[in-house]
């Protein structure tokens, strides 16, 4: 057989890591299935796998240039493409590639819609999601009678025309068949959303004989049992109707449940054949849906439904591709209102946006509500100025914050060569903080190991008093958590687990000689429908009696659903049941998204990293509720700052393409 030229380009050291195995032999394939296409597509083909697994939708062909230069590529990967994409024919005639009116060759692996690269499957996925996204944007329910009453009554004005972007959120919403709610940590979208669900079920109920099939869910089980928790204290105090407030759920469910996963196939139950049954669907945490499972869930959406999706724009995108919400929120922080959209608002709820509207407002931009007010970070809150000088990217003004001395942030200077991991593990490097008498400190680890050991029901003790010592564990637990950037190295979740594991065994707070021991913390990697356990909920081991007394070691998990008034449950489960897991000391600042701790700590690389992120750090900042520990060098805090997270994606530009 005679050598291909073309697989030259491919031919790459594995230790570059520009390309993986994978991407590799996707190009190859490229090259055998089309022995007449330019060299330089086998290779731009292999570089989009590699795109896709970094969480891009697509490769921009106009951008090529600065990837190549961020990526150090090989000179000759610089020549083949520059040499292709100088000849508008280049690519005209290979069986491999598409165009968006399918008019070229349908069904080829490749889609170049635009400047813009796409694996297939990925380019339908994003046509699919901007085609069911701009006809709910164009076919949008009429604003419903009273609509004013019931928002003054929900959102009582205080008389010194302060706009109220709750107020404006729920009146946008109430009139659109898709809305998306965004803000930071504390800003009330949980409340907001809450407020809303009343809103829409009074309004309802004064025309229909039956109340709103509402349903709520969230991507992860950790952010499920959240959601959860808030929704059920908040309708509690509700001001609507009692028959209002008893038709408004307080389960949550992930959406792999809500959308009837199917094991062993990315396929799911309810589809386009199958919809599902309800009104209203609301999901929190909406940054960590990808493409993929935004598409599953519109496909599976009636056409009459609304959809409202909640989530903090400037956090770390979703693992796998896609940045569904970051797309959609691109513009919210100016808002891009027209002047119909304010002057109907100003009408309705007698907030008055003027300084939002913009000339270019699209119908996307009608129907996102940005939440601008912190309730939870006051004006002297460390964790809450942190957080929006991180957005800001400016290192002077973050390093300057990090120097003063706060009762609820402390910095440790990784280069100084003093680590406070043991601090942390222990009692949460409470010394590092300023305090005054009477303040609360933060916890480490020792707090819930001191209160699995001291506050154990006696062995004779009912099953009713052991779930409520493990109930206060789980909480205990969850007061502190240790997050990284990376999975790998001494400072990845691999390297510390294994350290605070071992510290805690000198201790004397745990007896790690086995693989299974009272008190480890465990995740669950991998969704398991037999156990009802998701990607993401966290359990520790304890010793638990069985019926007969017997004492056993058995991992606690609390789970949404199923409770009453939307009470989480405890689910006691044997080791030996459980698969994909791994020890949660020290968890990865991705898998915490969907999560609060009253004490979060950060450890961030001394090394640069491509995973060293403004969007990183800022999620791990925004994890803490109390108090924030970070671990970091004065560079790799800089490098964070500097690197801006901007996946490459089509979604904006179909959304103008299929919108009015």
């Amino acid at each position: 057989m005679s050598h291909d030229p073309r697989l030259d380009l491919l031919s790459i050291d594995p230790a570059s890591k520009l390309l993986r195995p994978l991407d590799i032999a996707f190009g190859r394939f490229l090259a055998a299935q089309d022995p007449q296409a330019h060299a330089a597509l086998p290779l731009l083909g292999a570089v989009l796998s590699r795109q896709q697994a970094d969480g891009h939708l697509c490769l921009d062909l106009t951008a090529w240039s600065v990837l190549a230069d961020e990526s150090d590529w090989p000179i000759s990967w610089k020549n083949a493409l520059s040499q292709a994409l100088e000849s508008p024919t280049a690519f005209s005639t290979s069986c491999l590639l598409d165009t968006p009116d399918g008019q070229r060759q349908a069904g080829s692996p490749l889609v170049l819609d635009g400047p813009r690269l796409y694996l297939r499957r990925y380019w339908n996925h994003e046509q699919r999601v901007a085609r069911a996204i701009a006809a709910r944007l164009a076919h949008a329910p009429a604003a419903p009678a009273h609509l004013g009453e019931q928002l003054a009554r929900l959102f009582p004005s205080p008389g010194d025309n302060t706009l109220d972007w709750q107020r404006v959120a729920c009146a946008l919403a109430a009139r659109g068949a898709f809305t998306v709610i965004t803000g930071g940590p504390g800003t009330g979208k949980t409340t907001t959303v809450v407020r809303l669900l009343g809103l829409l079920q009074t309004l309802h109920q004064r025309e229909a004989a039956r109340p709103l099939r509402i349903r709520l869910a969230a991507p992860t089980g950790k952010a499920a049992a959240r959601l959860q928790s808030s929704i059920s204290a908040q309708v509690a105090q509700l001001d609507v109707d009692e028959a209002v407030r008893a038709s408004i759920p307080h389960q949550v469910d992930t959406l792999h449940r809500l959308l009837g996963a199917r094991p062993d196939t990315r396929r799911f139950r309810h589809d386009a054949s199958h919809p599902l049954h309800l009104d209203v669907l609301v999901i929190d945490e909406a940054s960590m849906i990808d493409l993929e499972m935004m598409s599953a869930v519109l496909a599976a959406l009636p056409d009459d439904a609304r959809l409202i999706l909640l989530g903090d724009k400037d956090q770390l995108s979703s693992v796998e591709a896609g940045a569904v919400l970051g797309d959609l929120c691109r513009r919210a922080d100016a808002g891009h209102y027209s002047e119909a959209t304010a002057q109907w608002l100003a009408d309705v709820t007698g907030d008055r946006i003027d300084a939002w509207v913009r000339e270019d407002g699209l119908a996307l931009d009608q129907q996102v509500a940005m939440l601008r007010h912190s309730h939870r970070f006051g004006a002297d809150s460390g964790i809450g100025q942190l957080a929006q000088r991180v957005n800001e990217g400016n290192v002077a003004r973050v390093r300057e914050l990090l120097l003063r001395p706060h009762v609820d942030i402390a910095w440790t200077d990784a280069a100084a060569g003093s680590s406070p991991l043991g601090a942390w593990v222990l009692h949460g490097g409470r010394e590092r903080f300023a305090r005054t008498d009477g303040d609360a400190m933060p916890q480490g680890y020792g707090y819930y190991l001191h209160r699995l050991w001291e506050t154990r029901p006696d062995g004779l003790a009912g099953m009713a008093a052991h779930e409520s010592w493990a109930r206060g564990v789980l909480h205990a637990f969850g007061s502190f958590q240790l997050l990284c950037a990376l999975r790998q190295g001494a400072w990845g979740t691999e390297g510390l687990n294994r350290q605070i594991t071992a510290l805690l065994h000198q201790e004397g707070l745990i007896d790690a000689s086995k693989e299974w021991y009272e008190g480890r913390p465990v995740l669950v990697t991998r969704n398991d429908y037999s156990l009802g356990l998701m990607n993401g909920d966290v359990g520790v081991v304890l010793r638990v009696p069985d019926e007969q007394g017997q004492q056993h070691l058995r991992v606690a998990f609390e789970v949404a659903g199923g409770g009453a008034e939307g009470a989480t449950r405890l689910r006691f489960v044997q080791p030996a049941r459980l698969g994909e897991l791994e020890t949660v000391y020290a968890m990865t600042v991705h898998k915490s998204q969907g999560s609060e701790f009253d004490h979060a700590a950060l450890v961030l690389p001394g090394e640069a990293s491509a995973v060293l992120t403004r969007e990183l750090l800022y999620t791990g900042i925004t994890r803490a509720r109390r108090w924030f520990s970070l671990l970091a060098t004065e560079n790799s805090i800089a490098a964070s700052l500097g690197n801006l997270c901007r996946r490459q994606s089509g979604l904006p530009a179909a959304l103008a393409r299929y919108s009015p």
